[in-house]
């Protein structure tokens, strides 16, 4: 029981946009070789790019499976190559396989909130600059999730990990706020 939210309508529009409505399916959202700023040449439709790269953020509202490829993607839109707009082609082909996905909203009977942290230690090859994010769940329902680059270079992976706990603790916080003020009781403390 519940509600879900999706967006499959606007999934094959991009799919159409992009001239991949007929793609295959896959069951992965990115291949183990990272994108990366080589030495390549420049792809040749960037305007094409930086489009369906837009479209892909508005979707993540309500994909959060996708948020961390599609941020890493989205580093490269001053100067996509070729290598990226395959990653593009990838990402399009894992939503083509997963159009009925979306946000699952069920009534729970716990207020309670837990948030779960993601850090990779120096993951981007160009600057050496570590991804963080985080997931926050009311109950069972995902509300509220953020992946990005960390704005600083990070001497090890425990600076890397408290960065992202510190992240990810400030928005359970902000969120208990909003929640007292909803006058909405907290049964229990936020887990993060």
């Amino acid at each position: 029981m519940g509600l879900m939210l999706r967006q499959h309508k606007y999934i094959l529009d991009i799919l159409t946009r992009a001239g991949m409505l007929s793609c295959k399916p896959v069951d992965t959202l990115i291949s183990t070789s990272k994108a990366t700023i080589l030495p390549n040449p420049l792809f040749s439709d960037a305007t094409r790019f930086r489009q369906i790269m837009g479209a892909l953020q508005y979707l993540t509202f309500t994909r959060p499976d996708i948020c961390f490829v599609v941020n890493r993607v989205c580093q490269f839109m001053h100067a996509p190559i070729d290598s990226h707009w395959a990653a593009v082609k990838r990402i399009l082909c894992y939503l083509r396989g997963t159009t009925s996905h979306g946000l699952h909203i069920t009534r729970s009977s716990s207020f309670a909130l837990h948030g779960f942290t993601y850090a990779d230690w120096a993951g981007s090859v160009e600057d050496k600059k570590s991804t963080g994010g985080y997931l926050v769940f009311f109950g069972q329902t995902p509300i509220s999730w953020k992946f990005g680059k960390q704005r600083t270079v990070a001497r090890s992976s425990t600076e890397v990990e408290y960065k992202a706990l510190a992240d990810g603790t400030a928005e359970v916080i902000w969120l208990q706020y909003l929640l007292t003020d909803l006058q909405i009781p907290s049964a229990s403390a936020p887990i993060t």
